[in-house]
């Protein structure tokens, strides 16, 4: 038998929840080790400037994400390489005349949020964690089991290793392996939509703002892009349908889908005029019932999975990762296990409302939005336009959904 190392804490997952939590406790006492199975990222990707080469999954930054990731000492890495601020949010109902317009000005902040790359924000996260040192970062080995022994567990690596720790993260996303290794139950269902994601090129600006129309058939969401020249004509899109209309939209030719794309978007930025490769996958909302079992904590999409209708899941993420960094800190301070079931208490007590909260939100919006009953379209046409002109409301809505407090 392969002789054991071992560590406090064992990250499974590199990506962007897992890489900001092992940057988080990179400067701490405690032994931290990160494994993924896919390769050390050891460039920074290109950035050219075609529909082909942005990274059609993207990530729709809230403040409080960006404080974080400023917090980590990457905020700076990211912006040298590419993220768009974006300060006009407008969103629509394609079935009636409701509409509602956010502005940054309202709150007196300069900006929404950033759209970034989710490429940009993980290799930004690992190069600066190469860079501090302090974690032992085992890349391009894919793990093959766990053992929750209670008190700590071990996990086997393809190569033959083996690995304990007291507390092992699961950060691997959201068909988390090691979510079902350890048994967790998830609460789950099939929205019965398919999400298709890529980069498309506008004929005009997009003007800094995130766009979203809400159709019979589930939203579409235009999210900008930045580019060097700042022709804002870049945008990546997000758009929910049912099986067969993905289906349809992904077989057609690229022309078509551009014109598809227009039309469904009533051409608020003129025509599309091209597109990048076309990715689509199934929607499902996940939810595991406890966040920690025996040695084994949870964390991102490996916790909860939710509805991209307002582009929050990498913040519940990023959130995770920063309450669970503070309470394994605070419990390091108190010489307490990192597996200490009162530190994975009060991350779960930390975390789990607020995530249970934002997920019933999305359903809320999905389900009110999804209707085609006359009296729902009624309803949320009036709701919108009514919303739209209660400034103080407004103000709240976005100050909440950016994850700061008005007027802080």
């Amino acid at each position: 038998m392969a002789e054991e190392q071992v560590c406090d804490v064992l990250i499974v997952g590199g990506g962007l929840a897992g890489g900001a939590l092992a940057l988080a406790l990179a400067d701490s006492s405690l032994r931290v080790a990160v494994v993924e199975a896919q390769p050390f990222p050891e460039q920074l990707p290109p950035l050219g400037e075609s529909v082909a080469d942005y990274d059609p999954r993207v990530s729709a930054l809230t403040e409080a994400s960006r404080r974080f990731l400023d917090s980590l000492g990457v905020w700076r890495d990211i912006v040298a390489q590419r993220a768009c601020a974006y300060r006009e949010m407008s969103v629509w109902d394609a079935e009636g005349t409701g509409e509602i317009h956010f502005d940054a000005a309202d709150v007196g902040r300069p900006c929404l949020g950033h759209i970034v790359e989710n490429r940009i924000i993980t290799t930004s996260l690992l190069h600066r964690l190469r860079q501090r040192g302090g974690v032992q970062c085992i890349f391009g080995v894919q793990a093959e089991s766990l053992e929750n022994c209670g008190d700590s567990a071990v996990l086997q690596l393809a190569d033959g290793r083996r690995l304990r720790a007291a507390l092992v993260v699961a950060a691997d996303g959201a068909n988390s392996r090691v979510r079902q290794w350890a048994g967790f139950h998830t609460r789950e269902w099939d929205y019965k939509h398919w999400a298709i994601a890529t980069t498309v090129e506008t004929s005009q600006s997009h003007r800094d703002t995130a766009w979203q129309r809400f159709l019979p058939e589930g939203p579409l969401a235009f999210l900008p892009l930045a580019d060097a020249e700042g022709s804002g004509t870049f945008s990546s899109i997000v758009w929910s349908a049912t099986p067969a209309l993905a289906e349809s939209l992904m077989a057609q030719p690229d022309d078509e889908f551009c014109t598809s794309l227009g039309r469904h978007f009533e051409h608020r930025l003129g025509e599309v005029v091209a597109t990048g490769k076309r990715f689509s996958f199934p929607l499902r909302q996940r939810h595991a019932v406890d966040y920690f079992r025996g040695s084994v904590v949870l964390i991102g999409d490996a916790a909860h999975s939710i509805h991209p209708l307002a582009g929050q899941g990498i913040n519940l993420g990023f959130a995770d990762a920063q309450a669970l960094a503070e309470e394994l800190l605070r419990g390091r301070e108190r010489q307490l296990s990192a597996g200490d079931r009162g530190v994975l208490a009060r991350y779960q007590r930390r975390r789990k409302g607020d995530n249970l909260a934002m997920m019933a939100a999305m359903e809320g919006f999905q389900n009110l939005f999804g209707s085609s009953l006359p009296p729902l379209r009624l309803i949320r046409n009036i709701g919108m336009s009514w919303l739209d002109g209660a400034a103080p409301l407004k103000r709240r809505i976005v100050s909440r959904a950016m994850g700061i407090e008005a007027g802080v």
